[in-house]
């Protein structure tokens, strides 16, 4: 065996193949980024409050330029990055990320909702029940 052959792996797709009854891929909306998001409560909070970006970029110790990437969501910042970022809007880390998150779920739902097939149907995504004890969300999981 070759160290090329060694070096290859199987892929195992996250999301199913589509087929000729799904959507074309440009007719749904793009699945959103974590980083995008982020950025996008930053930019939000930042102009909610009237400030600008060099104003929030000193009071978090955070380069200028860096912040305006991470706001347009060019960078993946780190959690402390995004901490200082939060502290300096007067936030604090977990609610950044809760407003991440608030905007992640509604954009999903409607990107589900733009869908054509119901949601369960093949290839799209559907609640697995659990046969072990009850997980923190309920014991239902959602599958790929």
């Amino acid at each position: 065996m070759t160290i090329r052959a060694t070096n290859q792996a199987d892929v195992i797709p996250l999301r199913p193949l589509p087929t000729a009854a799904d959507p074309a891929p440009r007719d749904l909306p793009r699945e959103p980024l974590w980083r995008d998001l982020v950025g996008e409560v930053l930019r939000r909070e930042r102009r909610a409050q009237g400030r600008t970006l060099k104003d929030v970029s000193e009071a978090s110790r955070i380069s200028m330029a860096y912040l305006s990437e991470v706001e347009r969501g060019r960078k993946e910042a780190s959690s402390e990055v995004l901490a200082a970022a939060a502290q300096a809007l007067g936030l604090s880390l977990a609610d950044i990320l809760a407003l991440a998150g608030e905007r992640l779920v509604s954009l999903t739902a409607a990107r589900t909702r733009s869908r054509s097939r119901p949601l369960g149907a093949a290839g799209g995504h559907r609640p697995v029940r659990t046969s072990g004890p009850a997980s923190p969300m309920g014991g239902v999981l959602l599958a790929a």
